[in-house]
């Protein structure tokens, strides 16, 4: 009998396909005594073992490349952990064995860190996997994984760890569901980065049978199991018309009636740039830069190594605009350089532009390379902060920007609700406003964003957040400035219809929802999307925000 579960979608697209298992094994070691005489040899298996872990990471994000390289060489730099390494040393003289002492060390750690609010919640998955993999190459058992199969299947797992999501193979697995995981984990990203329909934050996902068949709607959250033919042939229909309407729809961002809503592109580096080009992406409008740093979390990149970087991104698009996030330090981001240790909720600390300003010297090279890069290049580079809070944050910002000789716009990101709040003060000093919709749901709703069990006060449906994008567009506008989105929430075809009747004048995405976006807005005039933008605000829920909206584009 058909079933139907919702959960949170993150990835678009329609999978069906028999139900597959993570693999999981025991990975807790036994815990025993060794003597004295064998602690230097321990020692040296620990260390040999993360060593390969950590290389085995780096070369799973070689292949990967983009988005999902910066993810697993963030996970190496885990694994190589000094304190941890310290720890695990520790234990060994006391008497653990090599495995044990590993065990232990990470899961003290874990403890920590999944009690510190989003600086760790939501990397605990990723800590856990570096964990299990140096485990496993210790005790010498298989590492858990995706199954092997030579069918084509729907994989569920309680958690997808990003080392197993970057190198899916979109042949056999045709979409995932997970138990855990937010909109915004690193498996959620890669997800769409793939093109794999997925859903995240589904309890008892991991009940359903092997073998069952399930529909995977990526679009709307839902999974069908058992689905009748019926239901498979309407939703087969769905998606072959979501993919005739891909194939139809090229160009610049537009609605039906000729209002350009630019579709730019987020990238964290140079590697995702060709698939930017290739989805059509009129500019960049959130460029990362933290890629850069994350290479050596003791001292920041030299001016020439940033140049280079920052140049490759700014050439794939001539006449066209690159918008650059300052680094963004601090909460899940720390670096030993800049930002501050111990601290009791990095969240709400030093992260952000305020680890910039605290570190001039280290803005003030970034600024410079970034005018250097630009150069002689037909580019309309913008640059902006993150995390600012007031017009007080805002003139610091435009003032080092000033000093650093950048001849380029500069820009505040929203997400805080107080720059929301006054984004008209903050528009007196900066030219453009972005909008960071995932860290603005987080405080707006006090919901940590790699927290599954609050994953429905982040879901960007919720009016209070459209409250708040409203205002934030409505000030862009009475200064006669620009206001983009360069969250996840611009990756929804449906939601980027409200936020254009919101007032917002550009959407950046992961480029493999450009598409989707694009030919969704070319369905609908500009007035449809005003109307659909106020019947969503006057819901209560984000479920009903999305209904009401959804009621207003099909005409009922």
């Amino acid at each position: 009998m058909e079933t139907t579960l919702r959960g949170v979608g993150v990835s678009h697209g329609v999978a069906i396909g028999e139900v597959r298992h993570m693999g999981t094994a025991v990975l807790e070691p036994p815990a025993k005594q060794i003597p004295a005489s064998e602690h230097e040899r321990e020692q040296g298996r620990a260390r040999q073992a993360v060593e390969a872990v950590a290389a085995d990471l780096m070369a799973r994000g070689n292949l990967a490349g983009g988005e999902a390289q910066a993810v697993l060489e963030a996970q190496a730099m885990i694994a190589q952990d000094p304190e941890l390494m310290a720890d695990v040393d520790r234990r060994i003289v006391v008497g653990s064995t090599a495995e044990r002492a590993v065990y232990d060390a990470f899961s003290h750690y874990r403890e920590l860190l999944a009690g510190a609010g989003e600086y760790m919640a939501g990397r605990v998955a990723d800590l856990d996997d570096v964990r299990n993999r140096i485990v496993a190459r210790l005790l010498g058992v298989p590492m858990p994984g995706v199954p092997d199969s030579d069918e084509p299947y729907v994989l569920i797992a309680r958690d997808l760890a990003p080392a197993d999501t970057a190198l899916l193979d979109p042949a056999l697995v045709l979409g995932f569901v997970t138990e855990e995981g937010g909109p915004t984990s690193h498996s959620a990203i890669l997800a769409r980065a793939l093109g794999v329909p997925a859903i995240v934050a589904l309890p008892g996902a991991g009940e359903l049978a092997e073998g069952t068949l399930v529909a995977v709607d990526g679009s709307t959250g839902e999974i069908f199991v058992d689905p009748s033919e019926e239901k498979q042939a309407e939703l087969e229909r769905a998606a072959a018309e979501r993919k005739a309407a891909l194939s139809a729809s090229s160009g610049p961002g537009a609605t039906s009636d000729g209002h350009k809503v630019p579709l730019l592109a987020n990238v964290g580096g140079p590697a995702d740039v060709p698939a930017a080009v290739e989805a059509g992406a009129e500019g960049v409008g959130l460029f990362r830069t933290e890629f850069l740093f994350l290479d050596d979390s003791a001292k920041a990149p030299s001016e020439e190594k940033q140049v280079e970087a920052y140049r490759k991104v700014l050439e794939a698009f001539p006449e066209g605009r690159v918008v650059v996030r300052v680094l963004d330090a601090g909460a899940d981001k720390p670096l030993d350089f800049l930002t501050p240790a111990d601290e009791p909720n990095p969240a709400l600390g030093v992260r952000g532009l305020r680890s910039l300003l605290d570190h001039p010297e280290v803005l003030r090279t970034q600024l410079t390379a970034l005018a250097k890069a630009a150069e002689g290049l037909p580019v309309y580079l913008e640059v902006m902060a993150p995390m600012v809070a007031d017009r007080t944050d805002a003139k610091a910002f435009a003032d080092a920007c000033r000093e650093a000789g950048l001849q380029a716009k500069f820009g505040a990101m929203v997400e805080i609700p107080s720059a929301a709040l006054r984004a008209r003060s903050i528009l007196q000093e900066v030219e453009f406003l972005s909008l960071g919709t995932n860290d603005l749901a987080q405080y707006a709703f006090a919901a940590d964003r790699q927290v599954g069990a609050v994953s429905r006060l982040q879901d960007p449906w919720q009016p209070a957040l459209l409250d708040l994008i409203s205002l934030s567009a409505e000030a862009a506008k009475a200064e006669g400035k620009s206001c983009g989105v360069c969250g996840e929430a611009a990756s929804d075809p449906l939601l980027a219809c409200v936020l254009t009747g919101l007032g917002v004048t550009s959407l950046s995405m992961g480029a493999a929802s450009i598409p989707y976006v694009r030919a969704t807005l070319a369905k609908y005039t500009l007035a449809q999307c005003e109307r659909a933008a106020s019947a969503a605000r006057a819901a209560d829920t984000a479920e009903d925000a999305r209904k009401a909206a959804q009621a207003v584009l099909s005409g009922e």
